[in-house]
């Protein structure tokens, strides 16, 4: 049982948040890139905190609100390259402020600043299902693998990295992903090409999670903040869904997506 004593905070914070997400994702609009762009702040925050312990009082706060407020600001202004371009420059300059660790904390921003970008397009372009959809596969992959790898166990993914992944939870997290797709292909309009992309986002979502294991370890750190009962802080919790709305992005940019949506009367 002493596997499961973090259960009931994180039920509970995860309840809350699946709440305010859904209210969020169904209004859309100006409420979902409110959203976002704080959640984007708050991780970039919690990122200069990481990696710039030593940092005079409020730099953290102000290189989050910084960045919260651009990409709120950029988003309702601009669009195509330009948005893109403005979405650079400010990864550049919030990665130059810090005083070592530049290429990981650029690294870092881009997947923040990108998958805000990404989310607000996804509902903006495709609609609060696409967005339902993708919290679904990465949400169902964490639950899947969180009890997989606790009721089954076995060999670590990474141990280096991530000791708590096995791959016992990781391959849970793409049957789940598979299903979700499958259930989610007359609801999007979408053919059976919608299944390997489930699966796809889910792999990105899992390599997120990763990723920022690895962070905290290079920081000698637990959680990036105490934020979220039974979760830590906001960047470990939508670690896995940053990345994700990152793959979905690029699948949309190639014109996977929009093929996937349109394929549906040839099976694909």
């Amino acid at each position: 049982m002493s596997s499961f004593a973090d259960l009931r905070d994180r039920t509970l914070s995860g309840v809350v948040m699946a709440v305010l997400g859904i209210g969020a994702v169904w209004a859309g609009g100006m409420v979902f890139t409110g959203l976002v762009c704080l959640l984007c702040g708050v991780m970039i925050w919690e990122l200069t905190r990481m990696l710039d312990p030593d940092a005079p009082s409020g730099k953290a706060e102000a290189a989050g609100f910084t960045a919260a407020v651009a990409l709120l600001v950029f988003t309702l202004q601009l669009s195509g390259f330009w948005l893109l371009g403005v979405v650079a420059l400010s990864v550049a300059l919030l990665a130059w402020r810090f005083p070592k660790d530049r290429g990981m904390a650029a690294a870092y921003l881009a997947l923040i600043l990108f998958a805000g970008l990404g989310l607000i397009a996804l509902r903006g372009v495709y609609g609060w299902d696409w967005v339902l959809w993708l919290v679904l596969i990465v949400i169902g992959s964490d639950v899947a693998g969180y009890f997989a790898g606790r009721l089954i166990g076995g060999p670590k993914l990474w141990p280096r990295v991530s000791p708590k992944k096995t791959w016992s939870g990781t391959v849970a997290g793409w049957v789940l992903a598979v299903a979700i797709g499958w259930g989610f292909m007359g609801v999007l309009g979408a053919g059976a090409g919608l299944i390997v992309v489930s699966v796809l986002v889910a792999m990105a979502g899992q390599a997120g999670d990763i990723a920022e294991s690895a962070i905290k370890r290079h920081a000698g750190i637990k959680d990036s903040s105490n934020l979220i009962p039974g979760h830590g802080g906001f960047m470990d919790r939508f670690d896995a869904m940053i990345a994700a709305a990152l793959m979905v992005l690029v699948l949309a940019e190639t014109g996977v997506l929009g093929l996937v949506r349109t394929c549906v009367g040839a099976g694909c």
